[in-house]
């Protein structure tokens, strides 16, 4: 067990690690990437009513709805409001004018709030849903949300990433681990056909841009625009090097469910003012570690307390730490990945390595809840300039999961398929269809 001296320090490096209140890091122009920019909020959640494992992908003209949540550490209600920005297949803006994508102001109240019940830590946990008597979609595409104090639109306390589909192509999809490249060993490979049936396109070789991505990742998300071939309305994109990705490793587990009894994956609970710590299991690589299958949320997170009647509001914070044993990687950095750090590769994920400890190590504050994560590398080189989309900013590589998880063809992956098109004449990327496949090991 850390020692309350090392507990304290680790909590004041926490606290100095944690974002700036104030401005976001450039305005939705420059960085769209999901995130939050002040260390009063916390718990930032996206997902589609009813249906938790779906992605933030609401179906124009249907019953779809957004849920967006996130907590506030405060005593007392905070006056917020929201405004809604389109962006193109590359999350750049737009060209569009509000007026062309919603009726009335580009602007709303965040009026559904509740106050934390019986938790060491105070907070109020907000709820955005959309569309809503606000806003309603009468285009789709690439949308993001940004919340912001009532009387300072410029100051970004947090936002969101989203898509509205039209739904008019359908596609279907595999994961193959027989690749171009190797044969069952480290890689996985995407085919996916797009059915144009309903929706027929002028140039189908040069006018579709297709994003694809694994298991919710940003950084090593790839944009292909030519199909190998086409067959009657179907564009078919088979054999392509660029959908080809490491496998990596399922994701690792941990539960924080309760705050007395150490759960899944964690050594041991503390109370240590003003916060619980749950000092998590000493992880090491698992590179050198045959593959071993574990159903998990491929990085999601899911706040949950035992014995709570309202997990959003009956759930307390804790500091947790991470801690990775292994030699340094020379010229590289490690980041937690997953839902709880955004998918962002910045400092707020960045972890520090103890040389005299030989451990990487990282405290984050979390909700009590049930987390999937992992640990990515990084080249230093590339530090402060993360990959935030498929097109834009990129770093110099992709992380990867070889030097700590590993790359097992076996593994379980989600891949997200996104289809934009672009018509003669328009000024903007539609969201024409999309599918979520996943690899399957047979288990």
């Amino acid at each position: 067990m850390a020692s309350l001296r090392s507990i304290g320090k680790a909590l004041l490096a926490l606290m100095c690690a944690l974002p700036l209140c104030g401005h976001a890091q450039g305005s939705p122009v420059e960085n769209t990437a999901t995130g939050i920019f002040s260390p009063r909020v916390q718990t930032l959640t996206v997902a589609i009513e009813g249906d938790r494992l779906a992605p933030p992908i609401v179906t124009l003209n249907s019953t779809d709805r957004l849920e967006i949540g996130f907590d506030i550490l405060a005593e007392e209600r905070d006056y917020l409001r929201y405004s809604i920005y389109h962006c193109n297949a590359d999350w750049s803006p737009s060209s569009l004018v509000d007026s062309e994508v919603f009726d009335g102001f580009n602007l709303a109240d965040v009026e559904n709030y509740e106050f934390s019940h019986a938790t060491t830590t105070h907070y109020v946990h907000y709820t955005i849903s959309l569309p809503n008597s606000d806003f309603r979609f009468t285009i789709s595409g690439n949308y993001l949300l940004k919340v912001y104090p009532e009387n300072d639109p410029d100051d970004t306390l947090l936002q969101v990433r989203f898509m509205v589909s039209e739904g008019m192509v359908n596609v279907g999809g595999q994961v193959r681990t027989q690749t171009d490249i190797d044969f069952n060993r480290t890689h996985q490979q995407v085919d996916f056909t797009i059915d144009t049936n309903r929706y027929p396109i002028r140039d189908i070789y040069n006018d579709l841009r297709v994003v694809v991505s694994q298991n919710g990742r940003a950084d090593n998300a790839v944009v292909v625009t030519h199909p190998l071939r086409v067959a009657g309305d179907r564009a078919i994109f088979e054999h392509n090097p660029q959908l080809i990705f490491p496998a990596g490793n399922e994701y690792r587990r941990m539960e924080t469910v309760q705050l007395t009894y150490p759960g899944m994956g964690v050594a041991d609970v503390e109370y240590v003012h003003p916060y619980y710590h749950h000092m998590l299991n000493m992880a090491r690589p698992r590179h050198s570690i045959p593959y071993s299958y574990d159903q998990t949320q491929h990085g999601r997170f899911f706040v949950r307390e035992y014995n709570a009647a309202n997990s959003d509001v009956e759930a307390d914070y804790s500091v947790v730490h991470f801690e990775l044993e292994m030699l340094p990687i020379p010229d590289m950095d490690v980041y937690i990945d997953g839902d709880l750090t955004h998918r962002r590769l910045d400092e707020g994920a960045r972890m520090d390595y103890d040389a005299e400890r030989g451990v990487y190590h990282k405290v984050l504050l979390l909700k009590q809840g049930a987390y999937n994560y992992q640990y990515l590398a990084l080249p230093t080189a590339a530090r402060g300039r993360f990959r935030s989309d498929a097109l834009r900013n990129y770093a110099p590589a992709s992380a990867s999961t070889a030097e700590i998880e590993g790359d097992f063809f076996e593994t379980v992956n989600e891949y997200l398929i996104l289809v934009y098109y672009r018509a003669p004449g328009e000024r903007y990327d539609r969201l024409i269809g999309y599918t979520l496949i996943n690899s399957n090991n047979g288990l």
